[in-house]
Parts: C-alpha cells; structure tokens; sequence
C-alpha cells in the first residue's frame, strides 16, 4: 500500500519546546500592542484577544482568548465568557467568508494531558477543516494541504473584519 506524507515542519519547534518552561505567549501578545501583526494577533477587545496558531493544524487555525490569565472556565465572568462565544462565531464569518472551510473544529484543552499547550491561560481552538481532511493529526492517503502562508491570510481577515466591521462584540 502507498503511503502519503504530510509535512508539517513548522511544528517541530512546538514540538521540541513541550517540555521546556515558557512564558505565557498569549500574555506577551497582550502587552506587546505595537506589534500586532508580527505577533499574528487579529483582534483585540475589552475582555479578550484573537491570534493566529504558530504551530496549526489547517491554514487558519486561530486561538481566541480571555485577556486575564485563568486557567479555566470556573475562572471565567459571564462577561468574559459571553464575549469568547461572540468572538469565535465571529471569527468563523470571517473565515468562511475568506477562505471557504468546508466545517470546522472548536475546542478546549484542558490540563497538559487534554492537549493544552499553554494549560494555564485558557483559550479556544477553532480550526477550519475540508472535505478529506478528517484526522486531526494523522497522516492519511487524499489529504488536502492547504498552501498559504499566516501573513497572506492575516491581511484578508484583516480586510474581512473591516468590511464587516468584525468583531461584534
């Protein structure tokens, strides 16, 4: 049986980084407000924050985040919450609208066992999925690799998110 490959290089460096201790990126991001767009930081509002996954797993993975440091949903106001919810349907408009997923994921990790990467500044996942696409990380035969840089997708959410005037929160 043939077996196809899906490079992902990109993520080595996440990978090897795992077991060392880092700086929360979500909390440099919010205090580093010149340089949002080399920090792949979409929208900011009063309670949260919007950015582009480093490490995806699709083109257009983005982390939806509260601007406090909690590590979970107990820690979270209603206020907080209410906007997170607001900011991933928002952010699924303006990726359907630029680049045309065919569904999507929405998730939480949890605790480093769950998955989280950064288990202590909560955040979403919402990740663009097509048609072939069904394993989350799995190598599998008739993947489609979707070919576009972070950069070229920022400014077309960028300009989505300004015709629309995205986000409604």
């Amino acid at each position: 049986m043939e077996r196809n490959n899906l490079w992902a290089p990109w993520r080595i460096k996440y990978i090897q980084g795992l077991s060392e201790k880092h700086d929360c990126f979500i909390c440099h991001c919010l205090n580093d407000k010149d340089n949002d767009k080399e920090n792949l930081v979409l929208w900011r509002t009063k309670n949260s924050i919007v950015i582009f996954n480093r490490f995806p797993y699709n083109n257009g993975h983005l982390l939806i985040a509260p601007s406090r440091h909690i590590p979970d949903l107990n820690d979270a106001s209603d206020e907080e919450l209410l906007e997170l919810t607001k900011l991933t349907r928002d952010c699924k408009t303006a990726l359907s609208e630029t680049i045309s997923p065919h569904g999507f994921n929405v998730g939480i990790n949890f605790g480093r066992c769950a998955g989280a990467g950064l288990p202590d500044h909560m955040h979403i996942h919402l990740v663009p999925r097509w048609d072939g696409d069904t394993n989350f990380m799995h190598v599998c035969s008739d993947t489609d690799v979707i070919s576009q840089s972070i950069t070229e997708l920022y400014d077309m959410l960028k300009q989505i998110s300004e015709k629309n005037n995205l986000p409604s929160v």
